[in-house]
């Protein structure tokens, strides 16, 4: 008789196929449908058809009195929905800095849906709460940060800047002997914020969510690569907060983070980095160097949904010292378990939540080190082919592509703009416009995990086309 082994068996068991019931029905539908849709985003034009988007008004019709059947609201969904998505999951969409999502990390976002787990408490989800804290171990070592540092899973960069700054805000006002969290912003010593002229919006919008202002900051010039000068750099004193950028969303240039690292710790103030899409440089051999001095800051935010192909929403904050993200954003509440393990709620905004963690950590352990750093590679690689076959074409490339950012101009403004509307028209490929530094551009940005060479030759045809045609 052959040995029996148990966790096999269980396995078995816990793959038979389910039993017929309707709910199972349902999803398998779904299921299909969903396929159908991956498998066309390969070739669909990547905005939605005019008549797509007036058939949405068929959406529009005063709450129902009575039930739907589940499989009659999938089906509106799926029909009249699906051919009025953006195929901003598909490989020729290049607006915004967005990337796809994995099958690894769509199929655990899809059974941890089923799961249904609230991850604001170990009690209440043990699996989220130890994925966040794996997730956030294997996070620390491939984006060169360093270890111990605390972690909160939210839903984009602009609350991972809002809580990385929170804790920030503890912090400085902490040295200067004030609670922020107990007595407020009334009578609190100031706090000054420095920052880059090209610093993105959604650091202003963390910093009036903070009660900091947005026009209190001190603005330091650029230079030709969106990089703040050090030339500019201003004197700090008191409680002070400094905030660079790792990838400009514009250029795709970073910061000097080393050197302002430097001057700003001499002067006792807090650094931030500004990460979104640019800290996971670090996680490539090839682009570590641009990210270097990163990890001397304070605190940090980046996206997952951008480089590491995530499911939408999915944002990371991490900060140095765990205790002042505990307690810029700690929960007081008695009546609320707390154990011995980590809980995910004493580090982020909210309560209840969604288990991010599960998909970071499917992306992490489906891609691996090396997979991950493939991944970055390749995005720039398809960068830097779009600015050679653009500069062919007798365009002028506006910025030095040193990561997965490429601005284009196809002559003066005018002319500029039309091109970028006959090339969302035309749907093969998606980009979108900017003002950068006075100059009306398009913005290439390369970070979907399925865009190929392919996928870019066929776009720089397209764009090529529209920018010569009358």
């Amino acid at each position: 008789m052959r040995d029996i082994d148990p966790d096999a068996e269980n396995t078995a068991d816990h793959l038979k196929a389910p039993r017929p019931t309707m709910e199972n029905k349902l999803l398998e539908s779904v299921a299909l449908r969903a396929g159908r849709y991956l498998e066309d985003l390969k070739e669909r034009r990547v905005n939605p058809a005019p008549e797509a988007v007036r058939a949405l008004d068929a959406f529009r019709e005063p709450m129902p009195d009575c039930a739907c059947a589940p499989e009659q609201v999938v089906a509106m969904l799926d029909d009249m929905g699906s051919p009025a998505t953006v195929a901003m999951a598909g490989p020729r969409f290049f607006g915004f800095v967005i990337g796809g999502a994995m099958p690894a990390a769509l199929a655990a976002n899809w059974l941890a849906a089923a799961w249904d787990q609230n991850a604001g408490l170990f009690v209440s989800s043990p699996i989220a709460a130890v994925l966040e804290e794996v997730s956030l171990g294997w996070l620390l070592d491939v984006l060169a940060l360093p270890a111990g540092c605390g972690g909160a899973f939210v839903t984009g960069a602009t609350v991972a800047n809002f809580t990385a700054l929170a804790a920030a805000r503890h912090a400085v006002l902490q040295r200067a002997g004030w609670d922020v969290e107990a007595q407020g912003l009334f009578g609190a010593p100031a706090v000054a914020v420095v920052v880059s002229e090209e610093a993105h919006p959604s650091l202003f919008k963390s910093l009036g969510m903070l009660g900091m202002g947005r026009e209190r900051v001190v603005r330091v010039p650029v230079d030709g690569q969106g990089r703040m000068r050090l030339d500019c750099f201003p004197e700090v004193s008191g409680p002070a907060i400094v905030c660079l950028q790792a990838g400009n969303v514009n250029t795709g240039s970073f910061d000097a983070a080393g050197e302002i690292c430097r001057r700003a710790h001499a002067a006792g103030a807090w650094v931030h980095v500004d990460g979104a899409f640019g800290l996971w440089a670090a996680a490539s051999p090839r682009y570590a160097h641009l990210a270097e001095g990163a990890g001397d800051a304070d605190s940090w935010a980046t996206d997952a949904h951008k480089w590491l192909n995530v499911p939408y929403d999915s944002g990371l904050a991490f900060v140095r010292d765990p205790e002042n993200l505990r307690a810029a954003m700690g929960l007081t509440a008695a009546y609320l378990p707390q154990g011995e393990h980590r809980e995910p709620s004493q580090f982020v905004p909210e309560l209840s939540r969604r288990a991010r963690g599960i998909e970071v950590w499917a992306a992490l352990k489906g891609l691996g080190r090396s997979g991950l750093a493939e991944l970055i590679e390749r995005c720039c690689r398809c960068a830097a082919r779009f600015a050679e076959g653009l500069k062919a074409a007798g365009f002028e490339v506006l910025n030095e592509v040193v990561l997965n950012q490429v601005l284009v101009r196809f002559g003066p403004p005018e002319e500029t703009r039309r091109a970028i509307a006959a090339l969302q028209v035309d749907g093969t490929c998606w980009c979108g416009g900017t003002v950068w530094q006075g100059h009306t551009a398009m913005r290439i940005s390369v970070s979907n995990w399925a865009t190929t060479e392919a996928d870019v030759d066929r776009s720089l045809e397209a764009m090529v086309r529209m920018a010569t045609s009358r």
